[in-house]
C-alpha cells in the first residue's frame, strides 16, 4: 500500500470533500464546513496548492493552501489548513506527509512564510511557532502560528484569505 502525493485534479473534487467531512465530523473544534470551505477555495480559484494522498488509487488526505495577507503589504505569505485524513487511516503520517510536500512546494516558491491556526503540540514538528503578538483580530491567539520560510522572522500581522471567514 504504497502512498502517493500529488497535485489535485478535477476528478478528485468528489473524493476530497468526502474525506475531509468524514475526517472533520468528531472533531469538537470543527465548524463542520470544512469540505466547503475547499469547494468556495477551488471556485474562486484561490487554492494556491491542493495535494491528496491516493493509496490503492483512493484518495485519502488532502492539504489546502491558500494566499495569505500581511498587513505591511509583503507578498509570499501563505496559509496551511484545512488538513483532512481519511479516519481510519490517521496517526499513519499521512497528514504530516501532506504537509511535509505542501511546504517544500512553498519553499521551492520562495514564499515569506506560512501560517496557520491548529494544535501547536502537533505543527510545532514541522517548525511553526506561536507569533501571538501578530496575531490577526478575531483569530485565537494560543493557536496561531507562523512558519517563516524565506524571511528570518515575520514583523507583520498576516491574516487568512477572506473566504476562511465567509467572505471574499
Amino acid at each position: 500500500m504504497n502512498l502517493i502525493i500529488r497535485p489535485e485534479m478535477p476528478a478528485d473534487h468528489i473524493a476530497i470533500h468526502a474525506v475531509t467531512k468524514r475526517a472533520f465530523a468528531p472533531m469538537p473544534f470543527a465548524d463542520g464546513d470544512e469540505q466547503d470551505l475547499i469547494d468556495r477555495f477551488r471556485k474562486a480559484g484561490a487554492l494556491e496548492i491542493s495535494l491528496v494522498a491516493e493509496r490503492d488509487s483512493a484518495v485519502v488526505g488532502q492539504v489546502t493552501f491558500t494566499e495569505a495577507f500581511a498587513e505591511d503589504g509583503s507578498r509570499g505569505w501563505y496559509a496551511l489548513g484545512p488538513v483532512a485524513v481519511e479516519p481510519a487511516l490517521q496517526k499513519q503520517q499521512i497528514g504530516s506527509q501532506l504537509i511535509e510536500e505542501g511546504l517544500a512546494r512553498l519553499r521551492q516558491r520562495d514564499a515569506a512564510g506560512c501560517v496557520l491556526v491548529g494544535d501547536p503540540a502537533y505543527y510545532q514538528r514541522f517548525g511553526f511557532r506561536a507569533f501571538p503578538d501578530l496575531c490577526p483580530a478575531g483569530e485565537p491567539a494560543e493557536y496561531y502560528q507562523i512558519l517563516p520560510l524565506a524571511v528570518a522572522a515575520p514583523d507583520s500581522v498576516v491574516a487568512f484569505h477572506p473566504l476562511f471567514h465567509g467572505s471574499g
